[in-house]
């Protein structure tokens, strides 16, 4: 078994297992899936760290304990189609690939999608499309979706986005109003309103265009 093969095993018994990760889906996709793969050569000695990995211009790679409490709550099901606002290096994505029937993701950043849609083809992921466009707006060409997933910390979700969630969908993220530590949330999608629940502490990054809008300050 290599370094990165130990890592992973590592990851998963240490930062996912006795974090209240328990579906086997997820434990079993994160096991193989090589996250090195999905990160600058220079950054693949900490890609297993738990804690969130820079990738330049404000992008980064999710902790794996977080990223994995997300994807659970969502209760992806095999026929779903899933949005992913915010590909970056692509790992999420490859890991919702495992779980659902389809999976679009929208990527602002060209070069963070070419290099993301680089590594989904090495390992084989057919049945995940990156798009690029404004994350906040979401994909309305292909909505209404099962699933959504930001893929970073958002002051509120957008009512265009929220728009695209299918009756019974289901939404997750992490919501930071006000830019401090946020809260892993759960939309759903019931008799045409939807509903928030609140789930954890997640002190993730802000994904960029959901920051917080500052206001005029008088001096």
């Amino acid at each position: 078994m290599d370094d990165h093969a130990v890592r992973r095993l590592n990851m998963v018994e240490s930062q996912l297992r006795t974090n209240k990760v328990t579906d086997s889906r997820i434990l079993r996709a994160m096991a193989d899936l090589p996250r090195e793969r999905f990160v600058p050569e220079g950054l693949r000695g900490i890609a297993y760290v738990d804690e969130d990995v820079a990738l330049g211009n404000g992008r980064f790679l999710m902790e794996p304990m977080v990223l994995a409490r997300l994807i659970q709550a969502a209760q992806i099901q095999p026929g779903d189609v899933v949005l992913e606002l915010g590909t970056g290096c692509g790992y999420a994505t490859a890991i919702l690939a495992r779980l659902a029937s389809t999976v679009v993701s929208v990527e602002s950043d060209a070069e963070l999608g070419t290099a993301a849609s680089d590594a989904l083809r090495s390992l084989g992921v057919d049945n995940a499309v990156i798009v690029s466009g404004a994350l906040q707006d979401g994909h309305p060409a292909q909505a209404p979706f099962d699933v959504i997933l930001f893929g970073g910390a958002i002051a509120e979700a957008p009512k265009a986005v929220v728009a695209q969630l299918a009756e019974g969908g289901r939404m997750v993220g992490v919501l930071a109003p006000d830019g401090g530590p946020g809260r892993a949330c759960l939309w759903m999608r019931h008799g045409g309103s939807v509903f928030a629940r609140l789930l954890f502490d997640a002190n993730t990054p802000a994904l960029p265009g959901f920051a917080p809008i500052q206001g005029f300050v008088f001096q």
